[in-house]
Parts: structure tokens; C-alpha cells; sequence
């Protein structure tokens, strides 16, 4: 698809907004044509996010454009950043006016370490963007490996017929690992149907929709009763490799496993293990790296397994507006000279 740069209501004096689109290709954000068509800012979708606040629009003005194309000409006289992803090297220097940074994604573990950003400028995240698609998909992945939706699958593969019976969801531990917007938004429609949620994050804080919170060193304590381990972590330092096989050797066999976070905080290749040993009931993965899952990777062939194309949380036709959404709440308490909210912290990474 060929795209051209766009400039709106370009004006000397007012705040310039450079928007950086990437097209879709494996290896990156987004992986495919899908993925460019669901994430694209257009003009169109700038023009509606403002028709209510012309008052902001009288002030600011953007340039559209694509993948690096013009971003070394454009951002020395930019103040405000939206995007995915950018060259971060020696942006201190050919960025003097940058003074904001806003993410299309929750997270942002692709632009860490975060020794390019000066203490000045601020980094925004489009947290709680994806809540009620997250939310849903949470409560279909649960409900499914409940009904031991990937073995039925598994053994549809092999064109074998055997009946798995299962009973409600009603009394069973879903043990929650990151109780973010993603995590929680899965917690307050699976409760409901009498689900026990335990929610580990770290520091202990009470989560709506969880009827225990632990913090994350007693996650251990909870493992061995898990029905259901549900993934929603960032990258962090913290979170990598935090579901090794260590941990899930603390899993019963009947556990099932979620992962909507970040594959580096689940040990794929030992949960394959376990997944092939029927040490694990059964898994459903949304996140990969890289993405598109390589055609050789052992994931393509391990039973009981289910893989989602990090689909779990991304509104289809709506992202990109409910993104400009919160970017223009947050424009306007950047114009007012006011706290943003969603704030990255960049010494934590999230």
C-alpha cells in the first residue's frame, strides 16, 4: 500500500506534533498489512479525535509520516512525538525541542534502556486503551482452557474423538500475574462467575475484581493451586524469564496457562516441554518474539497448545480513535501546562 506524508495546519507558531506510522513487515510493529491498516493515523482520524476541542486545534499543528522517511527533518522542530517506535540514537541532540513522547502501546519495553531520554522529557503510554477487548479475551481464554478447549483441539488434529468433560469455572484459583489494566479487565468479568482471583503484583495493592492480592515474592505460595496461571506482565528487568521451569514444575498438571503480557516472562521452550510431557493442561500464547512466529519454531507443534497472533487485546477499527482519545486528553493538560496522566516511569520501565 503507498502512503504519503501528510502536513495539517502547519504554522511556525503553533506546537508541532510529528506522527511516525510504520508500514507492516515481519520483524517489527506491525508485523503485517493487518496490522498497518488497524494501526495507521490518518488526517481522518486527527480531524475527528479534534472537532470537539477547536480550541486545541487552533494551537497545534501535525506532520504525518512514515517509518524513518522524513524523521530526521522533521523532529528538530518537533515538541510532541506520537508513535510506536523511533531512532532513539543521538536523539537528544537532533531533537532539542522534543519535550513529550507519547507510545501507541501499552508497552514500551522496546524502547529501554531509557538512557536516550534527557529528565526533561516525557514518556506516555496508551495503558488502559486496550481494557475491554483485553477483557474479553481474557474471559474467553479462561473459559476455554477450563473446557479443555486445547486438547479438543489437539485432538481434532489427529482426528480423534474423545469426550473431556469439565465442570463451571465456579470455585476454581485463577492466579493473576500483573493486575494492570489488561490483567484486571480479564479479573472483573471472570469473578463474576465465581472464580477465585489471586492477584500477584508488587507492591500488594487491592485490585477490583480479585478477592486475594499477594505481592509478587509470595507468588511461589500460589503456584501449587493454581487452576488457571493468567500472564499480563510488561518487560521489565523483573519480569524476564519469571515463570521459568522452576515455577512451572510448582504447577499442577491439570494448570492451565495464558500469556497476554510479554513472551520473555514465560520459559516457552520449558512450557513446551511440560506441554509435550502432559505435565500442563494446556496453554494459549498471544505474544511472540519475533512476530510473526518463525515456521520452524517448536510452537507450531506442541499439543494442547493454543496461539492467538497477539490479537488479545488490539480493538479492530477502533484502536487508532480510542488511542487519539486519550492522546488529545492528555494534549490538552500538556497545553495547560499540567501533569499527563500514563506517565512511563524510566527508571522502572513501565
Amino acid at each position: 500500500m503507498k502512503w504519503k506524508k501528510e502536513v495539517i495546519l502547519k504554522d511556525s507558531k503553533k506546537i508541532k506534533i510529528h506522527i511516525k506510522n510504520n508500514h507492516g513487515r515481519p520483524g517489527t510493529f506491525p508485523c503485517d498489512l493487518e496490522g498497518e491498516k488497524n494501526f495507521t493515523i490518518t488526517k481522518e482520524h486527527i480531524d475527528k479525535a479534534l472537532e470537539k476541542e477547536p480550541k486545541i486545534r487552533e494551537k497545534v499543528y501535525f506532520f504525518i509520516d512514515w517509518d524513518e522517511d522524513n524523521f530526521s527533518s522533521s523532529i528538530p522542530s518537533s515538541e510532541i512525538l506520537l508513535t510506536y517506535d523511533f531512532p532513539t540514537k543521538n536523539l537528544k541532540t537532533i531533537a532539542p525541542n522534543l519535550k513529550w513522547i507519547h507510545c501507541t502501546a501499552a508497552g514500551v519495553e522496546h524502547l529501554s534502556p531509557f538512557n536516550w531520554a534527557s529528565d526533561e522529557l516525557t514518556i506516555t503510554n496508551s495503558s488502559g486503551v486496550h481494557a475491554k477487548k483485553a477483557g474479553e479475551y481474557g474471559l474467553m481464554s479462561v473459559l476455554m482452557l477450563q473446557n479443555h478447549m486445547p486438547k479438543i483441539i489437539t485432538n481434532q488434529k489427529n482426528k480423534k474423538f474423545k469426550s473431556l468433560f469439565s465442570n463451571p469455572i465456579n470455585g476454581k484459583n485463577v492466579v493473576l500475574v500483573g493486575t494492570g489494566s489488561l490483567g484486571s479487565s480479564m479479573a472483573k468479568l471472570v469473578e463474576p462467575l465465581g472464580a477465585n482471583i489471586i492477584g500477584v503484583n508488587k507492591k500488594g495493592k487491592p485490585v477490583v475484581g480479585c478477592s486475594k492480592i499477594i505481592t509478587i515474592d509470595k507468588l511461589d505460595t500460589v503456584l501449587p493451586d493454581a487452576d488457571i496461571l493468567y500472564l499480563a506482565l510488561p518487560e521489565t528487568k523483573e519480569t524476564k524469564n519469571l515463570i521459568n521451569k522452576k515455577r512451572l514444575d510448582l504447577l499442577k498438571p491439570s494448570c492451565g496457562i495464558v500469556n497476554i503480557g510479554r513472551q520473555s516472562v514465560l520459559d516457552y521452550d520449558a512450557l513446551c516441554d511440560k506441554l509435550n510431557k502432559q505435565e500442563i493442561a494446556g496453554a494459549i500464547l498471544d505474544v511472540f518474539t519475533p512476530e510473526p512466529i518463525e515456521k520452524t519454531s517448536k510452537l507450531w507443534h506442541t499439543p494442547n497448545l493454543i496461539i492467538t497472533p497477539h490479537v488479545s487485546s488490539d480493538d479492530n477499527g477502533n484502536y487508532v480513535k480510542m488511542t487519539l482519545d486519550l492522546f488529545v486528553k492528555n494534549l490538552k493538560l500538556f497545553i495547560e501546562n499540567k501533569e499527563l496522566i500514563n506517565q512511563i516511569d524510566k527508571t522502572l520501565g513501565y
